[in-house]
């Protein structure tokens, strides 16, 4: 990323803060459950769509590290859809090309969930056409933590110099790495906040909240974003382009 203003191009980068599916059930006398059934129609929908638009990357903030507060019935539900999408959609986004990238942390979850994820990136771990990142487990501040764990127990070891650590260093350490940052950030449903995703690598990301539930989510949704998101002028701390000029 280079400092100073660029012409905004399309995103190679799209992460998408899931939100609304319990309002969708709700404004229409549903159980949540329903809604969360529809949100996995619009996950389909949106991987898909993204596919044809050439985003390269697409993050999904499916399960944060918070939602384990949820009622036990509705925990299990996500967590079987989530068995539900992995199981009947990753034969189809291996043979589209898409690889599948689990971010979160995953030392507390059960050995079938686990295994499951495993499943899903070894499968895809060649593919090229396309990168769905998953944030399953995910908290950006737990993110960071354990980042921060791993090059102190590497800098009191002598495996790393505490003077050279700086941001790239801390880039590596992150479970993104390796994935570029995210140029646009959508969030659903009307609320205007991050709710501690992607905390880091959101720093210089475009963001545009729409005011439709996830399960409303659609093709045109994702190009009236996109749209917006060309009408910026990103900066990068730098001058903008009228100024510039």
């Amino acid at each position: 990323m280079q400092e100073g203003s660029s012409p905004v191009r399309h995103p190679e980068h799209i992460a998408i803060i899931m939100d609304g599916n319990g309002r969708w059930a709700r404004a229409r006398g549903l159980p949540r459950s329903m809604g969360h059934r529809r949100g996995v129609e619009a996950v389909r929908a949106t991987v898909r769509a993204a596919g044809e638009l050439g985003v390269q990357y697409l993050t999904l903030f499916a399960f944060s590290s918070e939602n384990w507060n949820r009622p036990r019935e509705e925990v299990d539900e996500l967590l079987g859809l989530l068995k539900l999408f992995i199981r009947r959609d990753l034969a189809d986004l291996h043979k589209e090309g898409v690889r599948v990238r689990i971010v979160g942390r995953r030392d507390n979850l059960q050995p079938d969930i686990l295994s499951l994820l495993e499943e899903a990136e070894n499968l895809t771990r060649n593919n090229e056409r396309q990168t769905l990142v998953v944030a399953f487990n995910y908290g950006a501040r737990d993110e960071f933590a354990r980042a921060a764990q791993t090059i102190a127990r590497k800098a009191a070891s002598g495996e790393l110099d505490a003077e050279t650590v700086d941001e790239a260093v801390i880039a590596s350490h992150l479970d993104t790495a390796g994935i570029p940052d995210p140029d646009l950030i959508i969030r659903t449903s009307g609320e205007i906040r991050l709710s501690n995703f992607l905390l880091w690598q959101a720093a210089y990301s475009e963001f545009v909240f729409v005011p439709v539930n996830w399960p409303d989510f659609d093709r045109q949704a994702l190009d009236d974003a996109i749209a917006e998101f060309r009408s910026r002028d990103r900066r990068f701390g730098g001058l903008s382009r009228e100024i510039a000029s």
